[in-house]
């Protein structure tokens, strides 16, 4: 299968497009044994910063996984799909609960997802440092049907 590698800090005008629209995505993270843990998640992604942001509660499943990894953070990959189309961030994820971080990733939730998260006060997000990018999101626009465009 061939890779389609892009620079998590400058990736091409589609794939960042295709990150903007509004689709649900995955976030791997790694279980105490080491099989992947895999849920559904919304998913922020900042090239500038070199981060993927996910809102989460303080005592979900993912956020045990990611600080069970200690100081180093966890190895973790984000993914989206739309026929054709897709996309993935791998990284490093923290646990950060500082309210400047949480406020600016639910921000960018909002932003993407066209809806504010409902209130959490005990919210964090998990933020991940970006060392590697793929996919392949050159194609049609969405709502377009096959052969019709």
């Amino acid at each position: 299968m061939t890779a389609y590698p892009v620079d998590p800090g400058d990736p091409d005008p589609s794939y960042l497009s295709f990150w903007r629209e509004r689709h649900l995505c995955t976030l791997t993270t790694p279980r105490a044994d080491s099989s992947p843990h895999v849920v559904p998640v919304g998913v922020t992604y900042d090239p500038e910063a070199r981060l993927a942001r996910v809102i989460a509660n303080k005592s979900s499943r993912k956020v045990a996984n990611v600080l069970a990894a200690g100081p180093e953070g966890a190895r973790v990959a984000v993914c989206q799909v739309d026929g054709r189309r897709w996309a993935t961030l791998e990284g490093r994820a923290f646990v950060r609960s500082e309210r400047e971080r949480v406020t600016e990733a639910e921000r960018r939730y909002a932003e993407r997802y066209e809806r504010a998260p409902s209130p959490n006060p005990s919210r964090v997000v998990i933020e991940i440092e970006l060392t590697r990018a793929m996919g392949k999101a050159v194609g049609k626009p969405p709502g377009t049907v096959p052969g019709h465009g």
